[in-house]
C-alpha cells in the first residue's frame, strides 16, 4: 500500500510538472531531449537573484562561437583528430586554455556556446574558469540531432535557469514561398539540430523582466543554394518559438551562430544575404526584433567570423564577416548599455589556439 501511494504520489506530481510546463511553452511541441541539465547544475527561480557582475544592475551576455570545443573523442567527426581544427587530446586541451581565457577576460553573466561537444567540455570551461578566479558558472545543455558532427549548443550561466532546456523536433518545408535561396532541387524538410528554449527571470526595474532565451546554430555556408534554403525553413522554426513565447507574455533573446548575413545592418565587408533568414527571425515578434549590431554604428566593427577564402592562413580584411547574432525584443533592447564583437582579444590565422569566430557582447543595464 505504501508504495502504491508514493506511486500515484510521483504520477500527480509528474502530471502537475507537465502541466506547468506545457502553460510554459506554448503551442509548439517541445522535449527535454537526452539530457537538458548537466551534473551539479541548478534549476530554481531566480527572481530575487542579480548578476555577479562589479555593479548589481549591469548584466552581460554573450554570444561566442567555440568553434569545435571538443575534448573527448568522437568517431562521427574524428575529432580531435583530422575532422576537426584540434588534431588530438592535447591541441584540443591548449584550445579550450584558450577559450577560457577569452571568457575570462569578458567575463559574461550568461553565455552562448556553439560547436560545444557536451557537458564535460562545459565543465572543464568551468574548471579552467575557477583557476582564473572567476565568480563559477552552472552548465547547461541539451543534445541536439546533429550527429554528423556532434556538435551541439550550451549554456554557462550566473544566474539559474527557470525550467529546462528545451527543444523541438518540428520540421518544415523548404524552399519557402517567396524564397530567393536559387535552390531548384527536390523539395525536402528540415529541422533545427542544434537549438534550445529555457527562461529566466532577471531581478530589475518593476519587478524584473521575463525573458525566454532561444540558442541555435543553423546550417553552414551562407550562400550554397541548398543550405540558403534550408536555414530560410529552420528560421521559420526558430520564428515560431519566439512567438510563441511573446504570445505567453515573455520578451525574446535569440542568439546564435546563424551562419547567414543580415541584409539590414551589414558587416564591415558589406555581405549580402541571398536568403531570408534574419528577415524571418527579426519579423517573428511584433513590434519586430532589434539586432545588437544595431548598436554598433561604425560597420568597420561588426565582425564575427573569419573564413581563410583564400587558403594563405593570414587574415585579411575582406575575410571577415558577421554571421553571429543577438536579436532582441524591443522591450529587452531598450536596456542595451554597449555592444562590442571582441576583435581586440585575438588575431585569426590557421595556427591559431583561439576560435575562429570572435564574441558578440552585449551589456545591459537592468535599472532602466
Amino acid at each position: 500500500m505504501i508504495f502504491f501511494i508514493l506511486f500515484l504520489l510521483s504520477s500527480i506530481i509528474a502530471t502537475a510538472t507537465a502541466t506547468a510546463m506545457a502553460a510554459a511553452i506554448g503551442n509548439t511541441a517541445l522535449t527535454t531531449g537526452e539530457y537538458y541539465v548537466c551534473p551539479n547544475a541548478t534549476l530554481k527561480s531566480s527572481t530575487k537573484l542579480f548578476p555577479t557582475t562589479t555593479k548589481k544592475n549591469r548584466l552581460r551576455i554573450m554570444q561566442y562561437n567555440v568553434e569545435w570545443l571538443f575534448v573527448n573523442y568522437f568517431a562521427n567527426s574524428d575529432c580531435p583528430g583530422n575532422g576537426c581544427t584540434w588534431k588530438n587530446q592535447t591541441h584540443a586541451q591548449e584550445h579550450l586554455e584558450h577559450v577560457a581565457k577569452v571568457i575570462a577576460d569578458l567575463n559574461p553573466d550568461i553565455l552562448n556556446l556553439c560547436e560545444v561537444e557536451g557537458c564535460s567540455e562545459l565543465q572543464m570551461l568551468i574548471d579552467e574558469l575557477g583557476s582564473m578566479k572567476r565568480a563559477s558558472y552552472q552548465p547547461y545543455l541539451v543534445k541536439g540531432t546533429d550527429t554528423a558532427t556532434g556538435q551541439n549548443v550550451g549554456i554557462l550561466s550566473r544566474i539559474p535557469l527557470e525550467i529546462p532546456l528545451l527543444r523541438t523536433e518540428l520540421k518544415k518545408t523548404f524552399p519557402i514561398p517567396g524564397s530567393k535561396c536559387g535552390y531548384t532541387g527536390a523539395a525536402g524538410t528540415q529541422g533545427v539540430s542544434k537549438h534550445y528554449l529555457t527562461h529566466f527571470h532577471w531581478a530589475g526595474a518593476e519587478g524584473g523582466i521575463q525573458v525566454a532565451l532561444i540558442g541555435a546554430q543553423l546550417l553552414a555556408n551562407p550562400t550554397d543554394p541548398q543550405r540558403c534554403a534550408e536555414r530560410e525553413a529552420q528560421a521559420q522554426i526558430l520564428a515560431e518559438l519566439a512567438r510563441n513565447q511573446t504570445q505567453l507574455g515573455y520578451e525574446v533573446i535569440l542568439w546564435g551562430d546563424f551562419n547567414d548575413y543580415d541584409g539590414e545592418i551589414l558587416d564591415e565587408n558589406n555581405h549580402l544575404p541571398t536568403s531570408q533568414v534574419l528577415d524571418i527571425l527579426k519579423n517573428a515578434t511584433s513590434p519586430a526584433m532589434i539586432s545588437s549590431a544595431s548598436f554598433v554604428e561604425n560597420p568597420s566593427l561588426r565582425a564575427s567570423d573569419w573564413w581563410d577564402s583564400d587558403g594563405n592562413c593570414l587574415a585579411t580584411e575582406n575575410e571577415y564577416s558577421m554571421i553571429d547574432h543577438v536579436l532582441m525584443t524591443p522591450a529587452i533592447a531598450r536596456l542595451v548599455r554597449k555592444v562590442e564583437f571582441y576583435r581586440s582579444g585575438y588575431v585569426e590565422n590557421c595556427s591559431k589556439l583561439d576560435s575562429d569566430h570572435y564574441p558578440v557582447v552585449v551589456d545591459l543595464d537592468l535599472l532602466v
